[in-house]
């Protein structure tokens, strides 16, 4: 396996209850961030130049707090851009698969095996 940590539906549906808004509120920093020129990978403005003279950005510090919450949780975050997330999971027939959300979405409606990622998504039905 993969992962060490594993959700069924429901778990990843009353976890993503908890931190829906904290990917809202990733999203919007990643946002925030682009328009300062910032480069979140590299931490560091795409002019070569940092902010006031600190290494980090307090809204790079903030995101990547938030994120490292999330991924403390079991999550892995995907997507900074929509919010995609991908819980790990494990089908009946024992397989390791991710149930996969993202922002746009009211819930948790499709899962993809780990090697086919998010282009390989399926509906829930078929999980």
């Amino acid at each position: 396996m993969e992962h060490s940590k594993h959700f069924t539906l429901e778990e990843a549906s009353s976890l993503l209850i908890e931190i829906r808004e904290n990917m809202k509120t990733i999203v919007e920093l990643k946002k925030d961030i682009d328009k300062l020129g910032l480069n979140i990978y590299r931490h560091h403005f795409f002019s070569g130049q940092e902010p006031n003279g600190v290494k980090y950005h307090s809204k790079e510090l903030e995101l990547i707090a938030i994120i490292k919450d999330i991924a403390g949780k079991g999550v892995l975050v995907k997507g900074l851009d929509n919010g995609l997330i991908d819980f790990p999971s494990i089908r009946q027939n024992g397989e390791e698969v991710y149930l996969c959300w993202h922002l746009e979405e009211d819930n948790i409606n499709y899962w993809h095996r780990i090697k086919d990622g998010f282009t390989g998504r399926r509906p829930i039905q078929e999980y």
